[in-house]
């Protein structure tokens, strides 16, 4: 499955920006390079999520995993192009699946655990998926009997497989069907490659992002797409060949996929997963694992900062980076790590469909800088050392002219064009078109100001598209508005996100109630969780009753305003609660 244009492709070959080399050549390689190295580990407390124990492979271990992987989904009729679908905590048996699927051609489409059947009803409908891939439960979700109970309302779906003991009925053990497979060896697999001819070029993953838009969309990526991000990753990292990386990020986008899966190929590493976050978890596997790189959110280390102790016995020698983004960095939060633990955090922006910025030590060596601003990369006058700067082309568009900016302190929106950015949106040519301006930009919808004394950095400036960003996952408030219109007593709602100094932002529902109607947060969630079955993360944290939305003269209810009027109420009750203790 080949969707960028040919001279594309042509073009981004020639320039070196893209090659011809697959995930699963790269694969290969490490399996023979480093086979008695550890490639992966799964959480320590996989047990606790999931019922089973954890495992950690060698990358010849790995090897074999892929090859019966690859063998089983080959001789139950799965072919290149197919589509399955893949609801799993971080774990190594991931890593065994992108990569069967990257040596066969099959699409993996990576889902959250979070989904629940609102959601995962329009992922089935969009990609018409033929296996689903499960665990019998992560915590408390029944994950497995969830896909076996609305199995028939999805006609293309042929199979479900899941891990785990006691699985309900038409749901088949993937243990006993991998048990029952011999796996395929190197020389077997390079075979079927060659059959099969995958390229390079061929779509491996379609994740899942959420915009303005009621619905997710899906964003296949290409193996070279990944490679490339990977790549930026690496060298943002400064990560050379082996390193240990422990990712906490979910293991289905782009800020877990980039890592997890294309950075640790590109330096043949080590991966430690990490799911859900936990901060003890965090530091204990800090402690007993030497990890060069890892990444967490601005929230997390400031607490880290907050409570120093926490990292006692942590041996930082070789811990150099962490990776940071999805809100607000502080310059105190930077210069901080640097001072009490010699860590430089490298400031990340970036989507799902390949738009990325990175403030690192490499262009930024001031901490303050770097917490600020990005590099205005893909902008000829300005140098850069990132490889990624001479590769991509950005500009800034006023919304309502549509004229490029090019001056100090003046808000437009950023856009990208070049080799990380995604072909468009799967089976969606409508969203597709929207998503493109005229010079074939991708329009980000996301603020940014020029700043510096040359006009040489970014500066993010707040969001123009409609979503709230809630532990670094994408939320619709549309999505939800629309959902929370379904219960009897909701006459008009609006959904914004208040800021949390842990989460970010948290979900907000201001709600005009029916007359008469006694509305409440707990019969919303009651709503949302038992009649439309929609993801837990996505659920209103908080209720505000009004009698009337704003909205301006064409009817737009004026969500800035009501982020302006209860956000200064969140943080002025955060300060007091501070000032107290």
């Amino acid at each position: 499955m080949i969707l960028v244009k040919s001279e594309t492709i042509q073009e981004y070959v020639e320039k070196g920006w893209w090659s011809e080399q697959t995930i699963g050549d790269l694969f290969l390689h490490w399996a023979d390079r480093r086979s008695s190295e550890l490639a992966v580990l799964d959480p320590p407390n996989q047990f606790e999520i999931c019922g089973y124990p954890p495992q950690q492979w060698t990358w010849h271990e790995l090897l074999g995993q892929v090859g019966r992987y690859a063998a089983l989904l080959s001789s139950q009729g799965l072919r290149k192009d197919d589509i399955l679908v893949m609801q799993l905590p971080n774990s190594v048996e991931q890593h065994a699946i992108y990569l069967a699927c990257a040596i066969t051609g099959i699409v993996v489409s990576p889902i959250p655990v979070q989904y629940r059947i609102h959601e995962i009803s329009h992922v089935m409908e969009i990609t018409q998926a033929k296996l689903a891939m499960t665990t019998q439960h992560v915590g408390n979700f029944k994950a497995a009997q969830m896909w076996a109970e609305h199995a028939h309302l999805f006609p293309s779906l042929k199979s479900i497989w899941s891990l785990g003991q006691e699985l309900p009925t038409g749901v088949q053990s993937l243990t006993t069907l991998l048990s029952q497979t011999k796996a395929w060896d190197t020389s077997q697999i390079k075979d079927h490659m060659k059959v099969t001819n995958v390229s390079a070029h061929d779509v491996l993953t379609i994740c899942w992002t959420s915009g303005t838009e009621a619905k997710s969309k899906g964003v296949p990526r290409n193996h070279n797409e990944w490679l490339i991000v990977g790549s930026s990753v690496s060298q943002a990292g400064e990560l050379e060949e082996g390193a240990h990386l422990l990712i906490p990020f979910p293991f289905v986008n782009m800020a877990g996929v980039s890592t997890s899966l294309a950075t640790w190929l590109l330096i043949g590493g080590t991966l430690h997963h990490h799911h859900p976050f936990d901060l003890q978890l965090f530091v204990d596997q800090l402690r007993a694992f030497p990890i060069d790189y890892s990444v967490a959110p601005p929230a997390i280390l400031n607490l880290l900062l907050k409570e120093p102790e926490k990292m006692a016995g942590v041996n930082l020698t070789r811990l150099k980076r962490i990776g940071s983004g999805g809100g607000p960095l502080t310059e105190w939060m930077m210069t901080e790590m640097k001072k009490k633990f010699d860590i430089e955090v490298v400031n990340y922006f970036g989507s799902n469909e390949g738009a990325a910025l990175s403030s690192t030590p490499l262009d930024m060596p001031d901490c303050g800088q770097r917490a600020l601003y990005f590099p205005r990369m893909g902008v000829p006058q300005f140098n850069w050392k990132m490889d990624i700067a001479q590769k991509i082309q950005t500009r800034l568009v006023d919304i309502d002219t549509q004229e490029d900016i090019t001056e100090s302190g003046r808000l437009g929106e950023l856009r990208f064009k070049g080799p990380t950015i995604f072909s468009g949106y799967f089976k969606s040519p409508e969203l597709t078109h929207k998503a493109f301006d005229a010079q074939g930009f991708y329009c980000t919808g996301d603020l940014f100001e020029i700043a510096g004394d040359q006009g040489q950095y970014y500066r993010f400036a707040g969001r123009h598209k409609d979503i709230v960003i809630r532990g670094g996952m994408n939320i619709s408030s549309e999505e939800i508005e629309n959902l929370l219109m379904s219960h009897a007593d909701v006459r008009d709602a609006a959904v914004i996100g208040l800021p949390d100094a842990i989460m970010g932002e948290r979900v907000c529902a201001v709600v005009v109630q029916q007359p008469n109607a006694t509305l409440t947060l707990p019969r919303l969630i009651e709503h949302l969780r038992n009649v439309k079955e929609v993801a837990a993360y996505k659920w209103p944290e908080s209720l505000i009753l009004v009698e009337e939305l704003p909205r301006n003269p064409v009817g737009k209810v004026l969500k800035r305003e009501l982020r302006d009027r209860y956000a200064q109420a969140v943080l002025k009750d955060s300060a007091t609660k501070e000032s107290t203790h």
